[in-house]
């Protein structure tokens, strides 16, 4: 074994430092840095190029003779797929992130009863056999094409997968794989790196799905160093409180498909069952006739949702006023805020102002700045938005209106579920198709934002 050296490694970014300081030099994240065992190359190896008859063979790209066509692997769940991109890719990683709890396990368990008859082979480092047994029980999950081994060390598993051939390999979780070339324990950021390279490097070479479960942080981000992300093929990442019924699965990176698509699932006795539409699940329980309520046409991946944002402005007892979001960022908020004040004077000083995005999701796109503005000039003029209304745009510091991508799929969303009336910035309205203009829906292009708020009966603008 080579000799063993004491380096410090970013958590969030994986830069490699000599000496431990408070801050990382390369990301600037505070607290970031683990100490971690780096090995140096052992003696006799020179790193000297190999000769010539051990190199490998290469091939032509574009030779229709050598295209290999590899068809996906159907997981039988359709909102699984879409978020995949159309099903498992063959030799791929795919890494799976969210809160204890949440569903992670009983997600990878319904493969087996779905993916049939795909091989699959289950490692469990967490659970013991009778506990993933009695799991697959109460799943109904009957295949005998699943077969599970309680084992957390590296070289063991590559040699069970050697042995066995199996088409997908599920491994619960990286955190508790360790290998004995290093003298780390599992769970550092050394062995977490190392064993997930080796795992997708046998994938690769030897065609087979790799599902990788891996831990978050309490900020919500996976565990390990950012370089395990980039290492795989696709990134998926349960959302939303592990107490609720539903859950909604993001894929934050896809190799073979698109990225930010989500799904939405319920979990009940049987395991998650897929939600076909997830925007009557975000609009289902709105309140109409009450302050501070609007609904956003968003765009996550490639599907249109309707989501419900919400918003409470009440005075605020204490002397520098709360800004509380919840699946909305922060920082935006402070500048929705400065535009309604500035731009509008409607006085958001003083005033305590709390968002939230009803169903747990979390709103990226800046299309959604026009439904945050309008629950909060709704809320400070305690005037309720019109129940069949539906907004999306983004708003610049000067208060205009910004075109977004995908205005004719909002449109049709909200036709589809009823709607009467759209707001979207008026670039947005100009070139639409004669399909789109014969929808059942009044569309209202705006160019600023205090006349999106004249059409939506607030008042308070100046």
């Amino acid at each position: 074994m080579g000799k063993i050296a004491s380096r410090y490694i970013c958590a969030d970014c994986g830069a490699v430092a000599l000496k431990y300081s408070g801050k990382c030099f390369a990301c600037q994240s505070w607290g970031t840095l683990e100490e971690s065992a780096v090995e140096e190359p052992l003696p006799g190896k020179t790193g000297k190029t190999p000769a010539l008859n051990d190199l490998p063979a290469s091939e032509s790209l574009l030779q229709s003779g050598n295209a290999v066509l590899r068809d996906r692997i159907s997981t039988g769940m359709r909102e699984f797929d879409r978020i995949l991109g159309g099903g498992l890719m063959p030799a791929s990683a795919v890494l799976i992130g969210g809160e204890p709890g949440i569903g992670k396990s009983t997600l990878m368990l319904q493969l087996a009863r779905r993916t049939s008859p795909a091989r699959i082979l289950y490692i469990s480092g967490e659970e013991s056999p009778s506990q993933i047994r009695d799991r697959a029980k109460r799943l109904s999950i009957t295949s005998g094409d699943l077969s599970l081994v309680p084992e957390v060390n590296l070289e063991k598993i590559l040699g069970v997968i050697d042995r066995d051939r199996p088409d997908i390999v599920i491994i619960d979780s990286i955190q508790t794989i360790y290998s004995g070339e290093y003298r780390s324990s599992a769970g550092t950021i050394t062995q977490i790196r190392e064993c997930a390279s080796e795992l997708i490097r046998a994938a690769k070479s030897r065609n087979f799905i790799l599902l990788i479960i891996g831990h978050i942080t309490k900020t919500g981000v996976l565990a390990g160093p950012k370089t395990l992300e980039h290492m795989v093929d696709t990134v998926m990442q349960f959302e939303g409180e592990g107490y609720q019924w539903y859950r909604m699965i993001r894929s934050i990176k896809n190799r073979f498909g698109p990225t930010n698509e989500i799904g939405v699932f319920r979990m009940d006795e049987k395991g998650l069952e897929e939600v076909k539409n997830p925007s009557e699940f975000f609009i289902s329980e709105r309140s109409t006739g009450v302050p501070g309520n609007s609904v956003l046409a968003a765009i996550e991946g490639s599907r249109a949702l309707l989501v419900e944002v919400q918003a409470l402005v009440s005075k605020t007892n204490y002397p520098m006023p709360q800004r509380i979001s919840a699946g909305f960022d922060l920082k935006r908020i402070t500048i929705i805020l400065a535009v309604l004040e500035k731009r509008l004077g409607m006085p958001t000083w003083g005033q305590d102002v709390f968002i939230k995005v009803a169903g747990g999701l979390k709103l990226v796109e800046p299309a959604s700045d026009l439904a945050v503005a309008a629950a909060v000039a709704s809320g400070v003029e305690n005037t309720p938005l019109a129940p069949g209304m539906v907004c999306g745009g983004e708003i610049g510091l000067s208060g205009e209106l910004r075109a977004i991508s995908d205005g004719e799929r909002r449109i049709r969303e909200a036709a589809h579920l009823g709607f009467d009336t759209i707001i979207l910035p008026k670039s947005n309205t100009k070139e639409l198709k004669s399909s789109i203009r014969k929808l059942p829906i009044t569309i209202i292009g705006c160019g600023s934002l205090q006349d999106a708020l004249v059409r939506m009966n607030l008042q308070g603008t100046s």
